[in-house]
């Protein structure tokens, strides 16, 4: 059905009862509520709160190449494709995260940053919120990658890497996300 109405995006519709702590660690807090949903039954509700913002960066150099960064993923259990990214600590600047983290993953600085994109990785489990950062007039540095970090790094054109998320070699939401987002603005302005 279609709402014609004006909509109360502020309006709760959920009940929480109780809520309780069930995991905690460096990274993340997993609690459980119990709840009443809006159409009145009563529940539970886990979520997964993050203690780092994800910080992403879609790099793209004078000749419209751009780097992805490939690691083994331990929770997936499979080889990755992405766009350079990592973790910001909430308490951190956003776009020193998304330099450290580029430097990190690709030993790449850039002179023009722009935030292209806000988001939220899986709202249904997590209230993870990420930033996608376009970097323009790359520069080549020291690669530094964390030493919890095997990655490989490739330089490909733009339109190569839209390929891979047409056909699934990329499957990473705020790679997808960001690449997609990128294309569109980098058409806009003739960069590719």
């Amino acid at each position: 059905m279609i709402n014609e109405n004006k909509v109360d995006e502020s309006k709760n519709p959920w009940t929480i009862l109780e809520t309780r702590q069930v995991y905690d660690n460096p990274w993340i807090s997993v609690r459980e509520d119990k709840v009443i949903s809006p159409g009145g039954q009563e529940g539970i509700y886990g979520v997964t709160s993050f203690k780092n913002r994800a910080i992403a960066i879609v790099p793209v150099d004078e000749e419209g190449f751009t780097f992805l960064v490939g690691q083994y993923r331990y929770p997936l259990e499979e080889y990755s494709w992405e766009i350079p990214m990592g973790g910001g600590p909430l308490e951190d600047d956003d776009l020193d995260s998304a330099k450290r983290e580029l430097r990190e993953e690709t030993g790449l600085d850039a002179e023009n940053w722009e935030v292209i994109m806000r988001l939220h990785t899986s709202n249904s489990v997590t209230d993870e919120e990420g930033y996608t950062y376009l970097a323009t007039g790359l520069t080549h540095g020291e690669w530094e990658p964390e030493h919890t970090e095997d990655l490989t790094l490739i330089r490909v054109p733009f339109e190569e890497a839209i390929e891979m998320v047409m056909d699934n070699r990329i499957t990473d939401a705020i790679s997808i996300a960001g690449l997609l987002k990128a294309e569109k603005i980098l058409r806009q302005r003739k960069m590719i």
